[in-house]
């Protein structure tokens, strides 16, 4: 059988379309590497690119990209909502199709290794394939983000598995690990004020007593004059999307705020939407399995 992996990279640019286009380029060129969507956010300015195929393939899409945000990005000119360490601030292997965590692991280390080689940016393992518990969470490694990182990596605490001590000058670094899929979901509300947002966010994550598998932070969309609760949904068979967005839409309510609208980033995997209109719809004895045309396609 043939092994499949995912990689969503986030990249540090989601405004010059002309370096956003040369990076996914790289994931089109790659033989056995299929680029799935894109997604680009001004407010963030982050672009966050989906890509499946072999191992190999996904190996050398992910070093390529890493080499062409490495050229591109500068991020001593770079702002944007979203925190950011790097030039492609994230990439994680994602066991898709008849391959193993642990694979994906020994993937990532590979990985790691080449893009501080050739790309020169220094590397974290991260999640799955941390070198240490407190690199397992990818908020701990980017707490002090590209302007503090220069002075965060001469500890001993944090010295980069691969390139380190020191930092890209004008690319930072990047977490490489492995990792089950996860949803990226934002929940926008009708105000401007960040401090509810981000009180919503210490509410329902994890990390503060919150929702479990849920982290979330708050974000201002400054262009759009309005705040949002950016969301990653870690395992969303235990905390599913409809729970997450009730809990917000209550928490708001006592701010006299509303939900304006949502957002997924990327990939949504389909039982994570069926559960949700199941809820809403409050069908009685739903089998998505037999009641779903394509399940049967």
């Amino acid at each position: 059988m043939a092994k499949i992996v995912e990689s969503v990279p986030n990249i540090s640019e989601g405004v010059n379309s002309e370096i956003i286009e040369d990076c996914a380029e790289q994931i089109r060129n790659t033989a056995g590497c299929t680029l799935l969507q894109y997604s680009s956010d001004p407010s963030h300015n982050r672009t966050v690119i989906t890509y499946i195929g072999s191992p190999e393939a996904v190996l050398d899409a992910s070093v390529k990209l890493a080499k062409e945000a490495a050229r591109r990005i500068d991020l001593t000119n770079h702002k944007g909502a979203h925190p950011r360490m790097g030039c492609v601030d994230v990439i994680p292997f994602i066991p898709i199709k008849d391959i193993t965590m642990e694979e994906c692991i020994e993937l990532s280390k590979v990985a790691g290794k080449r893009i501080s080689e050739e790309a020169g940016l220094p590397v974290f393992l991260y999640e799955a394939s941390a070198s240490a518990p407190h690199r397992q969470n990818l908020a701990n490694i980017r707490k002090g983000q590209f302007e503090g990182m220069a002075e965060k990596v001469k500890h001993p605490d944090w010295i980069p598995d691969f390139g380190g001590p020191g930092i890209h000058p004008k690319g930072g670094v990047v977490a490489v690990g492995a990792r089950p899929p996860l949803i990226a979901y934002n929940i926008n509300l009708g105000t401007p004020d960040i401090g509810i947002a981000n009180s919503i966010a210490k509410i329902i994550r994890q990390a503060d007593g919150g929702l479990s598998n849920v982290k979330a932070i708050g974000v201002a969309l400054e262009g759009r004059g309005l705040v949002q609760v950016s969301i990653n949904m870690t395992d969303f068979t235990k905390t599913p999307l409809y729970r997450v967005t009730e809990l917000v839409k209550t928490e708001a309510a006592r701010y006299g705020v509303n939900v304006v609208g949502t957002e997924l980033i990327g990939l949504c995997p389909m039982t994570a939407l069926i559960d949700t209109a199941a809820y809403y719809l409050m069908i009685e004895d739903f089998n998505s399995t037999v009641q779903v045309i394509e399940n049967h396609l």
